[in-house]
C-alpha cells in the first residue's frame, strides 16, 4: 500500500531532489538507494570523517550502515590487508 509520508522522512531521495536544510543528515543505506531519516545536506564518512554532500554520495555499506567518501576508501574498509600491499 502506498501512503504519504510526513516531510521527507523515512522516504527516499532520488537525484533531482534537494536535501534538508544544511547540517548532518540521517540516512539508512540500502541496496543501491538510501532513506532520508533525519533531513541534512551531508553525511560523514565513517573512515576519513569527511563531509559527503548527499548529491555527491556514492558509496555505502548496507551491512554496516555507514558511507564513504570515495571507492578507495570503501575498499579499504572491507579489504584492510590490501593497503599495506
Amino acid at each position: 500500500m502506498r501512503g504519504r509520508r510526513a516531510a521527507g522522512y523515512g522516504r527516499r531521495m532520488n537525484r533531482i531532489e534537494r536535501p534538508g536544510r544544511g547540517g548532518l543528515a540521517r540516512l539508512r543505506y540500502l541496496d543501491g538507494d538510501f532513506q532520508v531519516i533525519s533531513p541534512g545536506s551531508f553525511v560523514r564518512c565513517a573512515v576519513t570523517g569527511t563531509d559527503i554532500p548527499l548529491d555527491e554520495l556514492r558509496y555505502w555499506s548496507v551491512e554496516l550502515q555507514e558511507p564513504y567518501v570515495d571507492a578507495a576508501t570503501s575498499m579499504g574498509r572491507h579489504r584492510p590487508a590490501l593497503q599495506g600491499a
